[in-house]
């Protein structure tokens, strides 16, 4: 897969920064995986927006490929969150999905709040995440325009899977499916297009009117998936079992019409 020149009619800085080949884990079936990291710049929002992409490595052009847009959990603005869910973003490049995963933070950022209503505080960090994942599709559609558009799943887990919900929100007509790992704040969008699926933790319940009621989901069609796993231990610092875990789910969920 090669990347084009980003055309814009305002200024984007496009920096490569690094680029290195995996071998994936397992069964012929599977692909080695390429990562690009590169760093967007949207002018609306003077804002720089890093991005890791996890390709299939492949000669062959991939008919219909899907696209998948990952987000990580709050990182205390530290930066380099967009790679510690390598586990889950390597898999699905090596299933042949084009996954990007998205930096929100920045080290000049603003703390995310921990006091007051968290629904109403928090809400302009979501919408810089939304803004984000909608610039970077934006971007994707001008470099790589025979990518699956149609076909676009959000992931994100935390502080990420609220930003997810909330694009979901406000974009329906762009996304087909959601996976929210462990989001607690942001509601569920109530709909059958996007599809929603939810993966729980063990430890950390969501706020109320987040998830849908039994009701809800039967009528919206919506998976809410209780786990054994710690929410912390949705990144990297979750067990192989763990790992498997998530990983079997997210590949089930992608799997279903």
């Amino acid at each position: 897969m090669k990347f084009g020149k980003i055309i814009s009619p305002l200024p984007v800085l496009f920096l490569l920064i690094n680029c290195s080949v995996k071998k994936s884990i397992s069964s012929e079936n599977e692909y080695e995986v390429k990562r690009d990291t590169l760093t967007f710049l949207d002018p609306s929002r003077n804002r720089k927006i890093p991005v890791a992409y996890y390709i299939p490595k492949t000669k062959k052009k991939i008919p219909n490929q899907q696209v998948i847009i990952f987000n990580h959990g709050y990182g205390f603005n530290k930066g380099g969150d967009y790679f510690v869910y390598s586990y889950l973003t390597e898999k699905l490049a090596s299933k042949g999905y084009f996954t990007v995963s998205i930096q929100h933070e920045q080290t000049t950022d603003a703390p995310l709040p921990v006091e007051g209503n968290l629904q109403i505080v928090r809400r302009p960090f979501w919408q810089n995440g939304s803004d984000n994942i909608l610039y970077v599709l934006n971007e994707l559609k001008k470099t790589n325009p025979d990518l699956d558009y149609k076909h676009l799943t959000l992931i994100g887990h935390s502080n990420g899977g609220d930003m997810v919900a909330l694009f979901g929100n406000q974009h329906p007509n762009l996304v087909y499916k959601i996976i929210a790992m462990d989001n607690r704040r942001m509601f569920l969008p109530r709909t059958s297009i996007p599809k929603i699926y939810s993966l729980r933790s063990n430890d950390y319940p969501a706020d109320e009117g987040v998830l849908p009621t039994e009701e809800e989901q039967k009528k919206y069609h919506m998976t809410i998936q209780p786990t054994s796993i710690n929410h912390s231990h949705m990144d990297n610092k979750g067990s192989n079992e763990e790992k498997k875990t998530l990983n079997d789910f997210v590949l089930k969920y992608l799997n279903e019409q």
